[in-house]
């Protein structure tokens, strides 16, 4: 999607972490169990937090995101598309939140965009982890070049649309803590109709109740972040649902599909239910309500 050159991302909740210069050894990292069950809840790859047993040294801020400012700035840089994309996102949860999920919102504590390593709520991470919402900090946190390894590894677009969707995805990870839905999916089960499948998919579904409403949320001027999504840019958000689809991953990682070990959903799956929520909104993404059959 494309911003409008003149609106203010300033606001949008994300900051910037400088390269770590290494992993510290010593306590504070998360345990094994936890981290598999984080790892199956949230369908990201949380290998990187089981290195060393020790927490990351602590980057310093990158100020650079300061600079971000309008949608031009985001149009132009990755990070200041991310910046936009909280704003915007922030816009839209704030008002659909309530009268279509029921949901009392409030905003995630930060979106941090890191280099390397990072020290999180919930343990040490590294770039190995991928993108993912830690629940006990309430942030989002992300390696942009995630995006290179979406590209080049899984066969993503590299539109900017694409890059948004995984923002999108975890902030709908953010509304699923506030709901209640991510503790009460914590039984690390996995498995086609796993919950961890159904928080996956309704999370795509966010995803795309946000972009089907994007270019109606607006800065505190009124003007709009984002100009209507074209049919292509739909193809490179639904690109990268498919490009993390347990069949697709499990395929190119280990050549062969399990699908007991599904945590994800499929490829089809995740463009099914983003195309859900694009369409119908957030009402309609009730995954934990439904019969396997119809996931």
């Amino acid at each position: 999607m494309t911003f409008n050159p003149n609106a203010d991302i300033s606001g949008g909740k994300t900051s910037k972490r400088g390269r770590n210069t290494g992993i510290a050894l010593g306590g504070g990292g998360i345990g094994v169990v936890a981290i598999v069950i984080v790892a199956q809840l949230l369908g990201v790859d949380l290998t990187g937090l089981l290195g060393g047993g020790g927490t990351t040294q602590e980057a310093a801020p990158d100020s650079s995101i300061e600079q971000c400012l309008t949608g031009e700035d985001a149009n132009q840089r990755v990070d200041c598309r991310i910046k936009g994309a909280s704003a915007s996102l922030e816009d839209y949860w704030a008002e659909a939140g309530s009268p279509e999920i029921g949901l009392s919102y409030t905003a995630p504590q930060d979106v941090i965009l890191f280099d390397q390593s990072v020290n999180t709520g919930c343990g040490s991470a590294t770039s190995a982890t991928g993108p993912f919402y830690c629940p006990p900090d309430q942030t989002i946190y992300m390696d942009v070049t995630f995006f290179d390894e979406l590209e080049s590894r899984l066969g993503a677009s590299d539109g900017p649309l694409a890059q948004m969707y995984v923002v999108a995805h975890e902030w709908g990870h953010h509304v699923q803590n506030l709901a209640g839905t991510l503790q009460a999916a914590q039984d690390g089960e996995t498995g086609p109709t796993s919950n961890s499948v159904r928080t996956e998919l309704q999370a795509d579904c966010f995803a795309g109740a946000w972009v089907g409403e994007a270019a109606n949320t607006a800065d505190e001027d009124g003007v709009t972040f984002l100009q209507p999504p074209t049919a292509a840019e739909v193809a490179d958000a639904l690109s990268a649902a498919a490009a993390v689809g347990d069949d697709r991953i499990q395929e190119t990682t280990q050549g062969q599909v399990s699908p007991h070990a599904f945590t994800h959903g499929t490829s089809e799956q995740r463009q099914k239910w983003f195309t859900t929520g694009y369409e119908q909104g957030p009402a309609a993404c009730d995954t934990f309500g439904i019969d396997g059959s119809q996931l």
